[in-house]
C-alpha cells in the first residue's frame, strides 16, 4: 500500500514548498501504479486548490474583493502532473497597489515553486471583450469553477458566462471544427506517428476535449450524460468513450512522471519507461509495441466517436440542410451531398451490405463520408460480427469487384480502413491494426503503412498524382490487372509480427487468398510472388552494385519476366515511400529506376555474357561521352590519350554526361601543381549531388574526404575509388545535406571545395571533432556487427557493415582501414531507420584480397572504434 499524500506546510515557504511538491510528485508516482487516473487526476487538481486557498489567506487576499476561478484544463478540476494552472483574478472595481503587489507576490512565489502557471487579472467586461476576440478565451470560459475569494462576483460572472456567452452555437462549432481541421494537419492528417503527441495528434485527448466543449456551449451544461439525455451519443459509447480516455489520461500521466517536465509527445526515450510505469512488463521492445497497440486502437476508436458526434452536432447546429442535393444510389443506400447514408436502419443486418456501401462510393465519384447515423449502424453491425466477412461468398464478391473497380482503392478504400472493415473482412488485418515497430525506418503502424502504399500505387492512375512518377504511371496504364497489384500491397507485410519471415508467411496467406477468391492460378501465383520478394529491388538498389552486369543478370534471374519486373518496381516504389516521408528521395529513385531500365533491356535480349555485356555498355559511354566532348571543342586524339590512363571499370560505373564533365576539367590541368580537381554537381540529373576529386595517388584520400563531409554534415550515400593506371585516382561521390536533398547553395559548395583543397594539399588537417548523436538514435542500442560477403573479383574483400546510424560513421570507419592500411575501393551506404547497413568494398596496399587473419583484425578493430 501505498503512503499518505502530504499535507501543505503552514506557512508556505519557498523551501517548504518544494519539499512538499516534490513528495506529493514521489506520492502520486507510486499511487499511479494502482490508482484510477481520475482519482488521481482531481487529486492532485485539488491539492493544488488547497495550495492556492492556503497562499490566498497568506497574501492577505482574502480581505479583497477578488475571485480566483480555475480556468481550462484545471477548471475541470483535472491536473496532469507538468499541466498547466491557469488562473483569472476576476475584480468589478480598480484595484489598488496593494492589491496588484498581493497579486504579483501570489504569482511569483508559484513560480518560484516550478508550477507552470498561466494567469490573467481582468474584470467581467474585461473577460468579454477578449472571449468575443479569441475562441480559445471563450472555450476556457466554460470550463471555470471558483478556487477561493468573492463568490458572488464568481456566481454571477458564471451565470453571465451561461447567459451571454460572446459566441452564438453555430460559430463556436465552426470555430473548434476549424480548429480541429488546422491542429490534425500540423500533425498530417494522421494519429499514426512514431512519436504521437497524446493530446494534440488526431484521435488524441483534444480530440475527446472538443466534442465535450461543443456540447457545453450548445447544452449549457458541465457533464456528459447531457448527450445521452439528447440523445447525440447511446451509453455504451459515451463508456467507450470514457475507456478511450483514460487509456490515454494514464499514458499522458506516465508520461509525465517520466519526462519530468511538461511533455505531450510519446518520444522514444520516454516510451520504454512508460510501458514499465503502465504494467506492460519489462522495460523493452515488445512491452512498448504492446502499449503502443492500445494507443493506437484507443485513437481509431476516438477518431470514430468524434467524426460521428460532430456531425450530428452540425446537423443540429448549424441546421437547415434543405439545399443539399439527396440521391437514391439503390433500395438500401442514399447519397446526401458528399456522404452515404443507409436509407433504413437494418441495412447491416445482411453483413454483405457492409461492403455494398464500400463499392456504392466507389461508383459515386462526389462520395467522400459515412452520414453520421451510418456509421453508428456500421458500428453496431461489427459489434455483433461472429465471423470474418469473407467467409461469405456474397462478400468475396463483392469485395473482388470493389478492389477491381478503377475507384475501387480511393476513397472507398480509405474508408474501410478508416472503419476498420478490411480488419472484419481479413482476419490476418486484424493482427497488424495499430501494431507499430519500435524502430526509426517504420513510421507508421503496419496497418496505416500498407492503407499508405495502397494510396501510392492508387496515385499512379490519378490524373493530379501522374507527373510525380511518370514511369510508374505509364507502367500502370499498360497493366492489364492493376488489382493484381492493389492485392499485392495489401498482404506484402500482412504477416508482420507473427514470428518468422513476413515475406514467406504473407505469400502463403496471399495463395490462400487468391484460391478462396477463386483468381485464377497464373494471376495468384504472381500476387504471392511479389509478396515473397517485395524487398528484392530496394536491396538490390540500394545494396548491390548495380553497374555490374552480374548483380543485374542475378536480379533478372530471381525476376523472370518483364510482366513481374513492372508489377515489383510500381510496388517498391510505393513501398519505400509509405514507409517513412523521409526516406524517399531522388537518389533512391534514380537507383531503382537505373536498376529496372538494367533488367528490363537485360530481359529483353538475348542472353549475352556478361563480358560482351560490359563491353557493350563501356563502348557506348565512350561514343556518347566523345560526342558531348567534340560538341565542347575538344579534339578526339588528346581525349583517347586522356581516356588510355583510365581503367574499364570507370567507363562501365559513369554515364556519359559525368565522364565528358570529368574529362574536361581534367585535360584543362596543365600540370599536377593545379590538383586536387575537385568538382560539386549533377551531371547525372540524378537529384543528387555528385563529388568528384582527381588527384595524385594520396594513401589516405577517402579517410580525409570523408571527415570534411561529415563536417560539412553531409551525407554519403555511394563512393567509388578508382585509380588511373599511371598513379592518380578518380574519386566519386554522391552525397545529401542531412534532410535528403542535394546541396545547391553556392556559398556551402565554394566552402566544401576550399576545404577539401586545404585537406588534400595538407594545409590543414582532416577535421576530427564528433557531430553529437541526434535525440532520437540515442534510445537504440545497435549491435555493430562485421560480416563478410561474396566477392566476384578474387583479389578484393567485401564486407556488410551494421551498426548504429550516427553521424560520421563513414568517416569512423575509414580511419580504421587507413589505420589497417587498406584501400577502400567502394562504399553503399544504406540507412533502415536507426540501422546503417552499409556494403565496402576493400584492398591491402599491395591490392589484394585480406587473408584470415586480417579480416579478423578488420572485425575487431571496426567493432572497438564503433562501441566504445
Amino acid at each position: 500500500m501505498h503512503s499518505a499524500p502530504p499535507c501543505w506546510p503552514k506557512p508556505v515557504t519557498l523551501s517548504s514548498g518544494r519539499d512538499c511538491l516534490e513528495a506529493y510528485h514521489t506520492w502520486s508516482a507510486e499511487a499511479f501504479v494502482t490508482a484510477d487516473i481520475d482519482f488521481l487526476l482531481a487529486h492532485r487538481s485539488e491539492f493544488i486548490d488547497t495550495l492556492l486557498q492556503q497562499l490566498w489567506q497568506q497574501f492577505k487576499l482574502h480581505k479583497t474583493q477578488i475571485s480566483l476561478i480555475a480556468v481550462g484544463g484545471y477548471g475541470r478540476g483535472h491536473l496532469h502532473p507538468q499541466s498547466d494552472i491557469d488562473l483569472l483574478f476576476l475584480h468589478e472595481t480598480d484595484l489598488n497597489d496593494t492589491e496588484q503587489q498581493a497579486i504579483r507576490n501570489f504569482i511569483q512565489l508559484l513560480w518560484d515553486l516550478r508550477l507552470d502557471v498561466g494567469h490573467s487579472v481582468r474584470t467581467p467586461a474585461q473577460c468579454f471583450e477578449q472571449a468575443a476576440a479569441d475562441v480559445t478565451v471563450a472555450t476556457s470560459l466554460l470550463e471555470q469553477r471558483l478556487i477561493c475569494g468573492d463568490k458572488n462576483l464568481a456566481d454571477a460572472f458564471l451565470w453571465q458566462v451561461q447567459r451571454d456567452f460572446p459566441w452564438s452555437s453555430r460559430a463556436f462549432y465552426q470555430a473548434k471544427f476549424n480548429e480541429q481541421q488546422e491542429r490534425h494537419q500540423r500533425y498530417h492528417g494522421s494519429a499514426y506517428n512514431l512519436e504521437p503527441n497524446v493530446k494534440s495528434n488526431p484521435g488524441g485527448l483534444r480530440d475527446i476535449q472538443t466534442i465535450g466543449w461543443i456540447a457545453k456551449r450548445h447544452f449549457h451544461t458541465q457533464n456528459d450524460e447531457t448527450l445521452v439525455q439528447h440523445g447525440y451519443i447511446s451509453a455504451e459509447e459515451l463508456l467507450e468513450l470514457r475507456e478511450y480516455q483514460q487509456l490515454l489520461g494514464r499514458i499522458r500521466f506516465a508520461l509525465h512522471l517520466e519526462a519530468d517536465k511538461k511533455e505531450d509527445r510519446l518520444l522514444f526515450d520516454y516510451q520504454p519507461g512508460i510501458a514499465a510505469r503502465l504494467g506492460y512488463g519489462e522495460p523493452g521492445k515488445r512491452a512498448v509495441e504492446a502499449m503502443m497497440k492500445d494507443y493506437f486502437n484507443a485513437v481509431v476508436g476516438v477518431t470514430e466517436l468524434n467524426e460521428m458526434l460532430l456531425q450530428f452536432f452540425e446537423q443540429t447546429i448549424l441546421g437547415d440542410a434543405s439545399d443539399i442535393t439527396r440521391k437514391q444510389l439503390d433500395d438500401n443506400f442514399e447519397a446526401i451531398g458528399s456522404l452515404i447514408a443507409a436509407r433504413h436502419d437494418s441495412v447491416f443486418e445482411a453483413p454483405e451490405n457492409l461492403l455494398r456501401c464500400m463499392l456504392l462510393v466507389a461508383q459515386n465519384n462526389q462520395i467522400k463520408h459515412l452520414q453520421a447515423h451510418t456509421i453508428r449502424l456500421l458500428r453496431n453491425a461489427r459489434r455483433v460480427l461472429r465471423q470474418p466477412l469473407n467467409s461469405l461468398p456474397a462478400c468475396r464478391k463483392l469485395f473482388m469487384q470493389l478492389i477491381s473497380h478503377p475507384r475501387g482503392c480511393g476513397d472507398a478504400f480509405r474508408l474501410m480502413h478508416k472503419h476498420q472493415l478490411l480488419a472484419h473482412y481479413l482476419p490476418q488485418w486484424q493482427q497488424i491494426v495499430g501494431q507499430m515497430q519500435f524502430d526509426l525506418f517504420h513510421a507508421y503502424t503496419v496497418d496505416e503503412h500498407t492503407f499508405r502504399l495502397v494510396r501510392n500505387l492508387y496515385r499512379y492512375s490519378e490524373p493530379e498524382y501522374q507527373q510525380e512518377f511518370p514511369l510508374c504511371a505509364e507502367i500502370v496504364a499498360t497493366m492489364d490487372k492493376p488489382e493484381l497489384l492493389y492485392l499485392a500491397g495489401i498482404f506484402h507485410d500482412i504477416a508482420k509480427g507473427r514470428g518468422g519471415d513476413h515475406s514467406e508467411l504473407g505469400e502463403v496467406d496471399a495463395l490462400n487468398f487468391s484460391q478462396q477468391h477463386n483468381l485464377d492460378d497464373h494471376d495468384g501465383e504472381l500476387i504471392a510472388w511479389l509478396v515473397r520478394h517485395h524487398l528484392i529491388m530496394s536491396v538490390t538498389a540500394q545494396k548491390r552494385d548495380i553497374h555490374d552486369p552480374e548483380v543485374v543478370r542475378l536480379f533478372a534471374e530471381t525476376v523472370g519476366s518483364p510482366r513481374h519486373l513492372d508489377y515489383l518496381y510500381c510496388l517498391t516504389v510505393a513501398d519505400i515511400r509509405a514507409t517513412n516521408s523521409s526516406l524517399w528521395n531522388n537518389w533512391k529513385a534514380t537507383l531503382l529506376e537505373n536498376l529496372y531500365q538494367a533488367t528490363k533491356q537485360f530481359l529483353a535480349q538475348s542472353k549475352p555474357s556478361a563480358a560482351t555485356e560490359m563491353r557493350q555498355r563501356i563502348h557506348q559511354h565512350q561514343a556518347h561521352a566523345m560526342g558531348l566532348l567534340l560538341s565542347l571543342g575538344f579534339d578526339a586524339q588528346p581525349v583517347n590519350e586522356l581516356w588510355s590512363r583510365f581503367t574499364a571499370d570507370y567507363f562501365l560505373r559513369h554515364q556519359p554526361e559525368q565522364i565528358a564533365w570529368h574529362s574536361q576539367y581534367i585535360l584543362a590541368a596543365e600540370s599536377d601543381d593545379q590538383l586536387p580537381i575537385i568538382l560539386v554537381g549533377d551531371e547525372n540529373n540524378q537529384g543528387t549531388t555528385e563529388l568528384f576529386v582527381y588527384h595524385l595517388e594520396h594513401e589516405n584520400l577517402f579517410a580525409a574526404v570523408a571527415a570534411v563531409l561529415d563536417s560539412q554534415a553531409l551525407s554519403i550515400h555511394d563512393a567509388q575509388i578508382l585509380a588511373t593506371r599511371d598513379g592518380y585516382v578518380m574519386d566519386t561521390f554522391v552525397v545529401l545535406q542531412d534532410d535528403g536533398e542535394p546541396l545547391t547553395d553556392v556559398r556551402r559548395i565554394e566552402s566544401l571545395k576550399q576545404q577539401l583543397h586545404d585537406v588534400l594539399r595538407q594545409r590543414q588537417p582532416a577535421p576530427g571533432a564528433q557531430r553529437r548523436l541526434p535525440r532520437q538514435l540515442r534510445s537504440f542500442n545497435v549491435p555493430t556487427k562485421v560480416e563478410f560477403v561474396s566477392e566476384r573479383n578474387p583479389r578484393r574483400t567485401a564486407f556488410e557493415l551494421t551498426a548504429l546510424d550516427r553521424p560520421g560513421l563513414v568517416a569512423h570507419v575509414a580511419k580504421v582501414l587507413q589505420a589497417l592500411d587498406l584501400n577502400i575501393l567502394t562504399a553503399k551506404i544504406t540507412t533502415v531507420g536507426e540501422q546503417a547497413e552499409d556494403l565496402f568494398t576493400v584492398t591491402t596496399r599491395r591490392n589484394e584480397a585480406l587473408n584470415d587473419e586480417q579480416k579478423r583484425n578488420l572485425r575487431q578493430q571496426i567493432i572497438a572504434a564503433l562501441d566504445n
